[in-house]
């Protein structure tokens, strides 16, 4: 079955992971594929200004396939070498397509979302969880390291000393605590959760679109580089800016005391 169903709508696309009867799993054939196609798709629309990552089912995703590691099928078959590649080529390629979306992603975690499947929320900018959500990384429990760069990112969420508890002890913990240890921004029930993602995403696509992706670019940027250099690629972000229709737009706006309307110009 096809990993990802896409949406569009309102300046937003709506990215469903489509696995629902096997708990959305992840690194099937194809799938770094997909996520390529959908991404690149995604970034030279400009009419595209959010992203809603989500699953269908129960399960946000439940991670890589357990029956494909017991049965050393698809990237996880063959010798060290071919794994090794198999991660560089699939399960990579996929999750490199998502971390160079360059508008902002909001991940609608709607249930477990374990492993793999954690690491993948993590990409987005923002996280809101339903109240059925669960988050974990457990690959220490399957005598496996995470081998998609989970150890990069979640320490820069969470802190050090929480994701190293995660990862060292492979918990799983519930919404409530994703929230209080600042994983998602927000836990809803779980009827609400598309509405709520799908307003958050309104207020972001309502953004003028070229802003909006320097300014993802800038916060991005601003996690390996040094501040004078960040203020530097900031001057000449800002310089680009204040040429365009839509500044002045948002000014005028401003000054009419009535709300913007960004055209991308």
């Amino acid at each position: 079955m096809s990993l990802l169903d896409t949406h569009f709508a309102d300046h937003v696309t709506t990215l469903t992971l489509n696995r629902p009867d096997s708990m959305n799993p992840l690194g099937a054939a194809g799938d770094g594929d997909a996520f390529v196609e959908a991404c690149d798709a995604i970034n030279a629309d400009m009419d595209v200004r959010c992203v809603i990552l989500t699953g269908s089912g129960r399960a946000f995703s439940a991670g890589g396939d357990i029956k494909a590691m017991k049965e050393k099928t698809g990237n996880f078959g063959g010798t060290a070498p071919e794994i090794a590649d198999g991660y560089r080529n699939n399960i990579h390629k996929l999750l490199r397509a998502l971390y160079s979306l360059r508008v902002p992603l909001v991940a609608a975690v709607n249930g477990p979302a374990i492993g793999l499947g954690c690491d993948l929320a993590c990409l987005a900018d923002m996280r809101i969880a339903s109240d059925k959500a669960k988050f974990g990384v457990t690959f220490l429990k399957l005598g496996i390291i995470p081998g998609d760069g989970g150890t990069w990112i979640l320490p820069r969420i969470i802190g050090e000393a929480r994701a190293a508890e995660l990862f060292y002890t492979g918990d799983v913990i519930d919404a409530a605590t994703a929230l209080d240890w600042g994983l998602v921004s927000r836990v809803v029930e779980q009827n609400a959760l598309i509405g709520e993602a799908q307003a958050l995403a309104a207020k972001v696509a309502a953004m003028p679109p070229h802003a909006l992706r320097q300014a993802k670019n800038l916060m991005r940027q601003g996690r390996s580089t040094s501040y004078d250099a960040a203020l530097e690629m900031a001057a000449n972000a800002q310089a680009l800016m204040h040429s365009t229709r839509d500044h002045m737009e948002g000014v005028d706006a401003l000054l009419e005391k009535r709300a913007p309307q960004f055209t991308g110009e």
